[in-house]
């Protein structure tokens, strides 16, 4: 009896493998500039990709409304995403999110988001976002620039959340570079940063971070009455569920927010946030 040979095939060297496909990434960039002509009234929207832009329809005297959408469903590592919106002199403009940011788990590179806002003399815009929710293993750099006049009035809202409580998840690894830095007549006055790299519980366990909280949010009044409004927010906070603490000076208001998840997040945050802008939440926010 013949024994047919083996036949063996040799794995091709490094150089001849042909390179991984390129993972398909979502862009988005949208930019939106309001005048004041007798009222509001919209001076450019630019879209493009997976951010879009809707205006819901204003029936009383209040401000124009600006929802956000992300087509994509969420961002991941490698995404990129940028906003743009100005409120020019006289204006009022309230911009929101239809829903909240989900931050999905990266493979490389990190996801890139970056919000300009800008607020002329005399106008007022109110940045309120939903929230931004980390699942494990995401990574997230974010940056938001403002540039208010001192004549002008800004209320800024970003909020955190650390995977998603009702479905039993803890972020045990996270890469979070979250940036603010706030211009008043072309002179930095606000600088602040985030930065959570690793097992996110570990971290804000401690007293000192976070004190176990999953949840948390900065809240920003640029305004020239801004210390005026403190003790109606510090009253507002005397029963919060949150570990909250407000503070005041040089014509800033900052409220500071940590809640054990994003419910109780939401429901103190939405309270101070009605309270400082003398009405309710942009619809979006309860649909």
């Amino acid at each position: 009896m013949v024994t047919p040979a083996l036949t063996t095939f040799a794995e091709p060297p490094p150089a001849a493998r042909p390179p991984p496909a390129a993972l398909e990434r979502a862009r988005g960039e949208a930019r939106v500039a309001f005048r004041f002509d007798g009222g509001n009234r919209l001076a450019e929207n630019f879209q493009s990709g997976c951010a879009k832009v809707r205006f819901p329809t204003v029936f009383d005297d209040g401000p124009a409304e600006v929802v956000l959408l992300n087509t994509a469903g969420g961002l991941t590592g490698g995404d990129r995403m940028a906003v743009a919106i100005s409120a020019g002199a006289g204006s009022h403009i309230s911009a929101s999110t239809q829903a909240a940011e989900r931050i999905y788990r990266a493979l490389e590179d990190a996801a890139e988001v970056t919000t300009r806002l800008t607020v002329d003399a005399g106008a007022s815009l109110d940045w309120l976002p939903q929230e931004t929710i980390l699942f494990d293993r995401s990574r997230l750099t974010r940056r938001l620039d403002i540039d208010v006049h001192p004549g002008a009035r800004l209320l800024a809202v970003e909020a955190i959340v650390l995977g998603r409580a009702a479905m039993g998840e803890r972020v045990r690894s996270v890469e979070l570079h979250d940036s603010w830095r706030v211009r008043r007549g072309g002179r930095l006055a606000f600088a602040d940063g985030l930065r959570i790299d690793g097992d996110s519980v570990a971290t804000l366990a401690g007293k000192a971070t976070g004190n176990g909280a999953a949840a948390l949010a900065t809240v920003l009044m640029v305004a020239p009455d801004a210390e005026a409004w403190l003790e109606r927010a510090r009253s507002v906070l005397a029963d919060a569920q949150c570990e909250a603490g407000v503070s005041a000076c040089n014509g800033m208001l900052t409220a500071r927010l940590l809640a054990a998840d994003g419910f109780a997040l939401r429901i103190d945050l939405t309270r101070l946030i009605e309270a400082l802008r003398g009405t309710t939440m942009p619809r979006t926010w309860t649909c």
